[in-house]
């Protein structure tokens, strides 16, 4: 089935593509919001590497702006995944939704009244199950912005890898913060990953 990625440039919307694509679904095109609220309900701040990530992947991105306000914003992911549809035939959306009901019911919404599949492989995952299959399964991310006991400005710029993972699962358990990071404790940014085209670690 022709897809769109819902795309950020984080963990879980890239790992949600992987899977994707090992369920022989075709990735045509990925979306990305660029909201120009850091607070969005619905969407990853920042982005700044998207377009460089998207390159690496060899996949064409659309991206559209919004001002990231609240149920509005709604409206503009939609006439984005129009436009996926109108350019790249898309039959379909991937989701890195894990946890947030908030966010999976409002694109399953946008998907059923357009007719289109939304496939969310993530959902419900364990979080430090997850974490684990990223690093088993050679994703290297870096943490881009923290907001939460536990998590100091240290970690910003860390790489998380099977050397860091224990330490930020220790962290987690301590201070009770989830550790993928579903309730906004902190956002990722993708550093390498086996759908890059190249074979740079960098």
């Amino acid at each position: 089935m022709r897809l769109a990625s819902l795309f950020s440039g984080g963990k879980d919307s890239t790992y949600a593509l992987y899977l994707a694509k090992k369920f022989d679904h075709q990735i045509v095109c990925l979306i990305t919001m660029d909201s120009k609220n850091k607070d969005s309900y619905m969407f990853h701040t920042p982005i700044d590497k998207v377009d460089e990530i998207a390159k690496k992947m060899n996949l064409p991105l659309i991206k559209f702006s919004t001002a990231g306000e609240k149920e509005k914003e709604l409206a503009d992911l939609k006439r984005a995944i129009k436009a996926a549809i109108e350019k790249y035939q898309v039959e379909g959306i991937v989701t890195g939704a894990v946890a947030s009901t908030y966010q999976a019911s409002r694109i399953q919404k946008i998907c059923n009244e357009l007719d289109l599949y939304c496939f969310n492989p993530l959902w419900q995952k364990n979080q430090i199950e997850l974490l684990n299959e990223l690093v088993a399964n050679h994703f290297r991310f870096k943490i881009i912005k923290v907001a939460t006991d536990g998590l100091d400005d240290s970690w910003i710029g860390r790489v998380i890898d099977k050397e860091s993972l224990p330490k930020l699962i220790e962290l987690s358990k301590k201070y009770g913060f989830n550790p993928a990071f579903e309730g906004g404790e902190a956002e990722t940014e993708i550093v390498y990953c086996p759908l890059f085209k190249d074979d740079s670690n960098n």
